[in-house]
C-alpha cells in the first residue's frame, strides 16, 4: 500500500510540473509574485569597505593576487572564499572563477577589466551564496568568450555565467560579447540595479533562469536570439522578468523581452526591434515577439516603441496597459492575449499590424489609441473560425479609439460589445464582403459617440435596440469619394458630427448622446468645413452645406435610413 501511495504522489507530482510547461502558442493560468525575487537583494549588497579590498590583477596571460582566497593556476584565478575582490587589467586568454561555500557573498569590482576566454565563459561563477558585481565609475570593462567551448555542452554557455544568484551594479560600462551562445546567463536569478551594459551575443542576450529583475540603467543587447529572458519552465513562480526602470535599446532576432510567466514593467524606456522587423516573417515554432509574457504582461511604461516580426506584445493569458506611450509596428498581431486586454490609459498607435488589438476579452477603460491594421482592428474572438456567439466581449467605458482596418472589419467581436463612455472612430474597409462593425452576440449602447464608415450595404450592423441611447444606420444610393464629408445638423443648424473617411463608402453608422428622440435632424454630403480635423473627425470651424440627402427625426433607439 506504501508504495502504491508513493507512486500516485510521484504522479500527481510529475502531472503538475507538467502542466506548468507552457506551450509558446498555449494558455497558461498559474501566477507569480515578483517580489520574491528581491528576496536575494540586501542594502548591503551595494556597500562596503573599501580597506577589506583584495586584490587580482590581470596581466595578458599572467594572473597575480595578494589573497590567500584566490588560487591561480596559469591563466585561471578562482575565488574560494567570501570578500571584496578589486579585479584589474586585462587577459588575453584566461578566465575568472567564483567557486566559494553557498553561504558565502562575493563582490566583484571591475575596475577597468578586460577579460576574454577563446573556449569557455571568461566569468564563470560555479558556487556561492550570491556574486556581486560592481561597475565603479568611470570604469570600462569587457567580457568575451569564443565562439566554439572546449567542452561544449548546454551549460556554461555564455560570456558571463552564474550558477548561483547574480547581481550587477554601478555607475561604470560593462561590455559583453557572448560568442558562442549567451552573453549573461544567472541560472538562479539575476538582478541589474544599474550600470551601462551592452551586450552581444549569438543566443540570447541577458538570461536569468528563475527570474530577470532590472531596476535601472541603460542597457543595450543586440542578438541572435531573445534580448532579455526569464524561462524556468519547472517552477510556476519563477520564470518572470520584472523592470522596474531602465533605458532598453534591443535589437534581436527573436523576442525582445521574453519571460516564461509574467512581463511586469512599471516604467522605462524602450526600443525594441525583433525578427528583422515588421517587414519580415517568422516561420514554424520561430517567435520574434516585442515583449512576451506568457501568463501576463503588464505594462506602466514611460515610452515603448516595437518594431517586430511577430506580435509586438504578446500573452497566452492576460495583458494590462496602464500608462505610457506606444508606437507598435509588427508583420503580425499589434496586442494579442488568448484570455484577456485591458487597457486603463496610456497613448497606443499602433501604425501596422495584421490584427490590431486582439483577445477573448478586449475591456476599454480609458487611454489614447489608433490602430491601423491590415485585417481587424479590434478582434475579440475565443480563437476559432466561427459566424456563432462564442461568449467573446469588446468593452468600452472610456478612451478615444481610433480603428482603420483596409481588409478586415474594423470592429469585430465574434461574441458581443457594450459601450458604456468614449469616442470610437471607425474608417472601414476598402470593399465587402467587410464591414465596418460586425458581432455575433449583441451590442448595447449607453453613452459615447461612435461613427463608422463602411463598403458596401451587405451585413451591416449598428448598436441593437436594447441599447439606451439612440444610433442612426444610414446607406446611400452610391458610394461616396472618400474624404467627401458626412454631416449631420440638428433642426436649429447646429453641428452634430462632420466626419471624412478614410476610404470611399455607401454605409454610416453613427451613435451619440445628441441624438435624441423625436427631434429633427439633416443629413449632408460632400461640402466643406473651416474646423479642426482630428481622426477624421471636424471639430469647431464652419460647415458650408454640400447636397442634402436626408431629414428625418428620430423615433426609436435605432433609426434606419436607405437609399439617400
Amino acid at each position: 500500500m506504501k508504495k502504491l501511495l508513493l507512486f500516485i504522489n510521484i504522479t500527481l507530482i510529475i502531472s503538475l510540473m507538467l502542466s506548468c510547461e507552457k506551450d509558446p502558442e498555449g494558455s497558461s493560468s498559474v501566477s507569480t509574485d515578483p517580489a520574491e525575487g528581491l528576496s536575494h537583494e540586501e542594502t548591503s549588497d551595494y556597500t562596503w569597505d573599501a580597506a577589506t579590498e583584495k586584490t587580482i590583477t590581470l596581466s595578458g596571460n599572467t594572473i597575480s593576487t595578494n589573497s590567500s582566497d584566490v588560487t591561480i593556476s596559469g591563466s585561471i584565478a578562482t575565488i574560494t572564499a567570501a570578500g571584496n575582490y578589486k579585479v584589474s587589467g586585462s587577459l588575453s586568454n584566461g578566465q575568472v572563477i567564483v567557486n566559494a561555500p553557498g553561504t558565502d557573498v562575493v563582490r566583484l569590482i571591475l575596475n577597468n577589466t578586460e577579460i576574454t576566454n577563446s573556449t569557455g565563459p571568461a566569468l564563470l561563477i560555479e558556487n556561492s551564496q550570491k556574486t556581486i558585481i560592481n561597475l565603479p565609475e568611470g570604469s570600462q570593462n569587457t567580457i568575451s568568450d569564443g565562439s566554439a567551448y572546449a567542452s561544449p555542452d548546454e551549460d556554461p554557455n555564455a560570456a558571463v555565467f552564474s550558477k548561483s544568484d547574480l547581481t550587477i551594479f554601478g555607475t561604470g560600462a560593462l561590455t559583453v560579447n557572448g560568442k558562442y551562445k549567451d552573453g549573461i546567463t544567472g541560472k538562479d536569478g539575476l538582478i541589474i540595479k544599474s550600470g551601462t551594459i551592452t551586450v552581444t551575443a549569438a543566443d540570447d542576450g541577458i538570461r536569468g533562469k528563475d527570474f530577470l529583475i532590472v531596476k535601472g540603467g541603460t542597457l543595450t543587447i543586440n542578438t541572435g536570439g531573445d534580448g532579455l529572458k526569464s524561462d524556468n519552465e519547472s517552477n510556476t513562480a519563477a520564470g518572470y522578468i520584472l523592470i522596474e526602470d531602465g533605458i532598453f535599446k534591443i535589437t534581436a532576432g527573436g523576442d525582445g523581452i521574453a519571460a516564461q510567466t509574467t512581463v511586469t514593467a512599471n516604467s522605462g524606456t524602450f526600443d525594441l526591434k525583433t525578427g528583422g522587423g515588421n517587414s519580415s516573417s517568422v516561420s514554424g515554432d520561430a517567435s520574434a515577439k516585442g515583449i512576451k509574457g506568457l501568463v501576463s504582461v503588464t505594462l506602466l511604461l514611460q515610452n515603448c516603441t516595437i518594431n517586430s516580426a511577430d506580435d509586438a506584445i504578446h500573452s497566452n493569458g492576460t495583458i494590462e496597459i496602464n500608462s505610457g506611450i506606444y508606437t507598435l509596428s509588427t508583420a503580425d498581431d499589434g496586442i494579442h492575449a488568448d484570455a484577456a486586454i485591458t487597457i486603463n490609459a496610456g497613448d497606443i498607435v499602433i501604425t501596422k499590424s495584421v490584427e490590431g488589438v486582439e483577445s477573448h476579452i478586449i475591456t476599454i477603460n480609458g487611454g489614447n489609441i489608433n490602430v491601423v491594421s491590415s485585417d481587424d482592428s479590434f478582434n475579440a474572438t475565443a480563437g476559432t473560425r466561427t459566424e456563432n456567439d462564442d461568449k467573446s466581449y469588446i468593452y468600452i467605458n472610456g478612451g478615444y479609439i481610433v480603428l482603420n482596418g483596409a481588409s478586415g472589419d474594423p470592429l469585430d467581436s465574434n461574441g458581443s460589445i457594450e459601450m458604456k463612455s468614449g469616442t470610437v472612430i471607425v474608417h472601414g474597409p476598402a470593399s465587402q464582403p467587410e464591414v465596418a462593425i460586425d458581432y455575433n452576440g449583441s451590442f448595447v449602447i449607453s453613452g459615447g459617440l461612435l461613427i463608422a464608415s463602411g463598403p458596401g450595404s451587405n451585413m451591416l450592423q449598428a448598436p441593437g435596440t436594447s441599447s439606451t441611447q439612440n444610433s442612426l444606420k444610414m446607406i446611400f444610393k452610391s458610394a461616396n469619394a472618400a474624404s467627401a464629408l458626412f454631416h449631420i445638423q440638428d433642426a436649429n443648424g447646429n453641428e452634430v458630427v462632420t466626419f471624412s473617411p478614410a476610404r470611399k463608402y455607401l454605409t454610416m453608422v453613427f451613435s451619440s448622446p445628441a441624438l435624441v428622440k423625436g427631434s429633427t435632424y439633416s443629413i449632408y454630403k460632400s461640402g466643406s468645413s473651416t474646423g479642426t480635423l482630428k481622426d477624421g473627425v471636424y471639430s469647431g470651424g464652419v460647415y458650408s452645406p454640400g447636397t442634402l440627402v436626408s431629414t428625418f427625426t428620430v423615433s426609436g433607439t435605432l433609426t434606419s435610413l436607405s437609399n439617400l
